[in-house]
């Protein structure tokens, strides 16, 4: 398997993590991998009457920093501006809005180590 299909697979199992451990929380998962020119929003989901936009961030390790270290500020800049770029493609749907960062930890056995951060910007 070449590096990109691998990290990919590793993506892939962070967002279903990360969906399963939003929906056991009592968040209703509305949109997943939306994409428009600007961007992808991982998950959309709806606490209660609040729009919370989700990134995921799964690492195997932390050589290169822990998953909430890469959502920096032009990360969150690019996270708003999707945002208001999906907001605007569903009217329908209104509320406070949330951006929230979930963190996933694979390990070798058993489940994965998550994290959700709630409010991050």
């Amino acid at each position: 398997m070449n590096v990109s299909r691998a990290t990919g697979a590793v993506g892939a199992y962070g967002e279903r993590v990360a969906v399963r451990t939003l929906e056991a929380a009592g968040m209703r998962v509305i949109d997943r991998n939306w994409r428009c020119r600007r961007g992808e929003i991982d998950i959309v989901a709806l606490d209660g009457r609040t729009v919370v936009f989700c990134e995921v961030k799964t690492r195997r390790t932390a050589t290169f920093g822990t998953p909430a270290e890469a959502v920096g500020p032009a990360k969150i800049r690019r996270l708003r501006a999707l945002a208001a770029a999906w907001l605007a493609e569903h009217p329908e749907i209104r509320g406070e809005v949330r951006f929230d960062v979930v963190c996933v930890w694979p390990q070798p056995a058993g489940a994965a180590v998550v994290e959700h951060l709630r409010e991050v910007c």
